[in-house]
């Protein structure tokens, strides 16, 4: 339990710059009350506790604003935030490491009781106030822009927008991308060559190349192992964004001392 709990505060400490402490976390962050209450109400639901699971997850709803039937099957490291309005249904299956953010419905299209709700892939993410409806399956690495009306399937590491959805962005290039910028330990969500960003480009073209020495590199180092010369392959660090940021920042003048003047005209 407390494995799990531990898992989660640092899930929220990765993908929230915001997070400044465990306190803070522990005690004001309604999307993590709400997968902790979720996973009490989840196994009263799976006990046939229907009438108790419904009246505590009602109960976490008026705590958090954030409404999980307990049917729902939710993976592990999984992270709403701000929360309000989240509204996640009965049938939703929800993979490993999926993030969505405040206003998102994933809610079903009819009144039978079938499969109605979504099933979301691992490293899903789902902007604020999207709406994805029915049975649909979303894939691995799949980006859901704000706001955006999903009825159908998404393919793996797409990044899909608008009402209704489509997709934007080619799943082969997103997925090379995705991948090289997790292993880096960079975000990629968002980026993708449809937005006129000068910026988004060249971010786009260094992931590519990253993809494209990392494969070159790999293909080194297999031919080196057919030759029968061994070099163990390394893990790449996640970059220390907030080391970086702090280097970065300008050094401040001692008190006191003034900055050097120009020379005065003669």
């Amino acid at each position: 339990m407390f494995e799990r709990l531990k898992e989660d505060i640092r899930c929220v400490f990765e993908r929230d710059p915001a997070a400044r402490s465990t306190l803070e976390v522990l005690t004001a962050y309604p999307g993590l009350h709400a997968i902790i209450v979720h996973r009490l109400t989840h196994k009263l639901w799976r006990a046939h506790w229907f009438w108790l699971a419904r009246f505590i997850s009602h109960l976490a709803r008026w705590l958090t604003g954030i409404e999980i039937h307990p049917g729902a099957q939710i993976g592990r490291r999984f992270f709403v935030d701000h929360g309000m309005g989240v509204v996640i249904g009965e049938t939703s299956v929800i993979a490993d490491d999926c993030t969505l953010y405040h206003g998102v419905t994933l809610g079903g299209t009819t009144w039978e009781k079938v499969k109605r709700h979504p099933s979301l892939g691992h490293h899903v993410v789902v902007g604020a106030g999207a709406k994805v409806l029915g049975p649909v399956n979303i894939g691995d690495g799949a980006r859901i822009g704000s706001n955006s009306v999903v009825v159908k399937d998404v393919p793996p590491g797409a990044t899909v927008v608008g009402i209704p959805g489509h997709v934007v962005k080619p799943t082969t290039e997103n997925r090379q991308r995705a991948e090289m910028a997790r292993r880096i330990g960079f975000d990629a969500y968002g980026q993708t060559r449809d937005l006129s960003d000068p910026v988004t480009d060249a971010v786009d073209c260094i992931l590519d190349h990253l993809h494209v020495m990392d494969q070159q590199h790999r293909g080194i180092l297999a031919k080196l192992a057919q030759a029968g010369i061994d070099i163990r392959d390394l893990d790449i660090p996640d970059i220390e964004l907030a080391r970086l940021d702090e280097e970065a920042a300008p050094v401040a003048e001692p008190a006191g001392e003034s900055a050097p003047q120009g020379r005065e005209n003669s």
